[in-house]
């Protein structure tokens, strides 16, 4: 899949997630195997650039390339500057968020809510590819709510903008991450369009990732919610597509060195309080879908320190590699 000068191989993508696509996860997802990594939303505010949270999320500091950042906000005039600006701090791609569904988001018109107002997605659109010669990429869902599924009108903006890849999410504004995504809506649009599209919403294994494909046509798939704490999902996508054969789980010993590696990136990106703070979320998705995710949980969120946190997860790995049952 080709976006702009880039080529995006395997054409299996990180989702923009605020709080979870941080540029330590980014770094693991691509070393991975993802094909593009989406940066956590960021705000068009210039009054908000400087502060510690906008900072960490403009930090691309030897990330690899292409770098894509999102960035959301309501003004056209903003968000053109704001794509200036983080061009201008690393970014190579910059994508438009119009599809968060989150009310915190959409109770200020931005994320998906736009898409209510389509004379005002057009001068967004137009105003953020005119300001900045990196192509400019756009995230939406399929629609506000079932009675309204305008995703192909807004699509057809997108490419007329001069768009140059678009991402739908499979549900519409309304239906938040409840139910299960269609992928009508979205073979539709990827249709009527010439540019690039990519599938999102429900992508959580190599078999759904080929169904999505070989349904809508897309040129790529994004993976969200699957890839908390199980990153290899790129790689297992990526082979699954390439061969039609399954990649092994990886080994308790494996998960073991990627969590400790992600662990260690957290503490030292953020400092020790918040990396160890931070990363007690990354440590119950790893351990979700583990019969220990109880008692493992138990253990590591008992760590004050970085290195006490590290030390208890390689030892609980090691003991449940041993056969060592261990009790909360």
């Amino acid at each position: 899949m080709q976006i702009g000068p880039y080529r995006l191989d395997p054409p299996v993508v990180l989702a923009p997630m605020a709080g979870v696509t941080d540029k330590p996860f980014r770094m693991l997802c691509k070393r991975l195997g993802a094909g593009l990594c989406v940066s956590e939303m960021t705000t068009s505010d210039p009054r908000l650039w400087a502060t510690s949270k906008s900072l960490h999320r403009m930090d691309h500091d030897g990330e690899p390339a292409p770098i894509s950042v999102q960035i959301a906000g309501t003004d056209p005039a903003i968000l053109a500057e704001a794509a200036r600006y983080n061009v201008d701090h690393g970014a190579q791609l910059i994508d438009i968020n119009m599809g968060c569904p989150a009310k915190k988001v959409c109770n200020v018109w931005a994320g998906s809510a736009l898409m209510r107002d389509e004379a005002l997605v057009a001068r967004i659109l137009s105003a953020v590819v005119k300001a900045t010669d990196a192509p400019v990429t756009l995230k939406i869902r399929t629609g506000w709510n079932r009675d309204n599924r305008n995703g192909l009108n807004i699509a057809r903006i997108a490419e007329d903008c001069g768009i140059a890849a678009l991402t739908v999410h499979g549900r519409t504004r309304a239906d938040l991450y409840n139910g299960e995504a269609e992928y009508e809506t979205i073979a539709a649009i990827k249709s009527a369009l010439k540019i690039p599209v990519l599938a999102n919403g429900d992508i959580t294994s190599p078999e759904k990732a080929r169904f999505v494909l070989d349904y809508t046509k897309v040129d790529a798939v994004m993976v969200g919610r699957a890839a908390q704490g199980r990153p290899w999902i790129f790689r297992e996508i990526a082979h699954y597509l390439a061969t039609g054969e399954h990649l092994p789980e990886p080994t308790l010993r494996e998960v073991r060195d990627i969590l400790i590696g992600h662990l260690e990136h957290l503490h030292a990106f953020y400092g020790e309080v918040s990396g160890v703070r931070i990363a007690r979320k990354h440590l119950g998705w790893y351990a979700k879908d583990r019969p220990e995710n109880e008692a493992f949980r138990a253990v590591v969120n008992r760590a004050e320190t970085a290195e006490e946190q590290i030390d208890l997860t390689r030892d609980y790995f090691d003991a449940l590699a041993a056969g060592v049952a261990i009790a909360a």
